[in-house]
């Protein structure tokens, strides 16, 4: 077709749709205001809060197209730092830059945030949350059933008919499994093999300037930065800025990072503080990495907190807006979409794969399955499944009214 850009062509889209695609349908207040809902009723961790955002704001609202949908899960997870975040971060980004993604990233965290501080002051003020077990007992059953389910839809939906993207689903699924951890150069490899194999050798050096500009690696200079032996709120900053800036995969990674810092290094919280921090994370909704905040405000008070949050949620933010425009940039390029494939396939598998960890941490007391728990599971998947519609949240807290009921008397 004459005037039509052969970068274009390549990619199967005209012009005009292209342009289309690039005006949003949706003003930069009602994103916000979805950060909000997600942040404030988003149950399940990461792989449940990123299945969320492409059934809400793919499928359903169609604010976001999957093309950048799928760039965004890729720059996640690539980048150090909390999963759900980052990509609501670039989700942001995507129609409204900078403000965009300072607004909704601000959004989708407050919310859990302030939730957290909360319970740390009634954690506090009367002694511990003894509460807190019982509910994590029934929530824990119905969390896996989401993310379970949330795995399943985002599998259907980004990996395609390809034997390739599919061998390097079951081989990143399988790795997590057996690794029990998610390794960035898995990610890395896969779309590098995805795009040896779609691009002919020809086109990397063509483009490899431009397509590797996308994922220049960007130093943070907090590596080998001294700390006193206090309870300072510089060292806290920055202890938890290493936390947001050196830890790869899910919210879920950062624990073990978290654990050997702030019990055995530092001494802040003993072990079963560190516990009640993690289930508290995992019973309020938003970011799992949110535990931070518990912990900050437990080590010292509403300043500690507000540190805490800060030192490991600005990392992720800059190292996921300063990339994005080469990712907007070249996004298109056959390469990069190849990339992009090989990494989001990658990036799945390991989702999938990280399901079956939790599930096996959750459900098995020992090595037998928890009765309880696998019924709550079960259930959850069930009625998820018949009532497509019916919101989480509400599922959530029966499981925890069922846990509060059960667990006294299980135990």
């Amino acid at each position: 077709m004459a005037g039509t850009d052969p970068e274009t062509q390549q990619c199967g889209k005209l012009p005009d749709e292209v342009l289309a695609s690039d005006k949003p349908t949706y003003s930069l207040g009602q994103m916000v205001k979805y950060a909000l809902y997600l942040g404030t009723f988003g149950f399940g961790g990461p792989i449940a809060l990123v299945g969320y955002m492409h059934r809400d704001l793919v499928e359903q609202r169609k604010w976001i197209s999957e093309a950048d949908y799928k760039e965004g899960l890729t720059l996640s997870q690539i980048m150090p730092g909390p999963l759900a975040a980052q990509l609501a971060i670039y989700l942001g980004y995507v129609h409204y830059s900078l403000l965009g993604a300072t607004l909704v990233g601000t959004a989708f965290v407050l919310p859990s945030f302030l939730m957290v501080v909360g319970l740390g002051w009634a954690y506090l003020a009367y002694g511990g949350l003894p509460w807190m077990q019982a509910v994590f007992y029934g929530v824990s059953g119905c969390v896996i059933g989401i993310i379970f389910l949330s795995a399943v839809k985002l599998t259907q939906k980004t990996i395609a008919k390809s034997m390739l993207l599919w061998g390097i689903y079951v081989g990143s699924a399988v790795t997590t499994i057996v690794t029990e951890s998610e390794s960035v150069w898995l990610f890395l490899g896969a779309g590098v093999l995805v795009w040896v194999v779609r691009t002919p050798p020809r086109g990397l050096g063509r483009n490899s300037d431009s397509t590797a500009s996308a994922f220049l690696p960007i130093g943070v200079a907090l590596e080998g930065t001294p700390v006193a032996d206090n309870r300072s709120l510089e060292q806290i900053l920055l202890f938890f800025a290493k936390a947001g800036a050196f830890v790869f995969g899910s919210g879920l990674a950062i624990v073990p990072f978290l654990y050997s810092g702030v019990v055995k290094e530092y001494g802040w919280l003993n072990d079963q503080e560190f516990l009640d921090a993690v289930a508290v994370a995992m019973v309020t909704p938003g970011p799992v990495v949110i535990t931070v905040g518990f912990i900050g405000y437990l080590v010292d008070g509403l300043a500690g907190a507000v540190v805490a949050a800060i030192g490991t949620f600005l990392p992720c933010y800059i190292l996921t807006v300063i990339p994005a425009p080469y990712f907007k940039k070249h996004g298109k390029r056959p390469g990069l979409v190849a990339f992009v494939d090989g990494v989001t396939a990658a990036a799945v598998g390991a989702l999938a794969g990280a399901v079956v960890v939790l599930g096996q941490r959750t459900i098995l007391d020992g090595c037998t399955p928890d009765l309880f728990k696998v019924v709550v599971l079960l259930a959850t998947v069930a009625i998820l499944f018949k009532f497509k519609r019916l919101p989480e949240p509400i599922l959530v807290l029966c499981a925890a009214l069922a846990g509060l009921i059960a667990y006294p008397l299980i135990h």
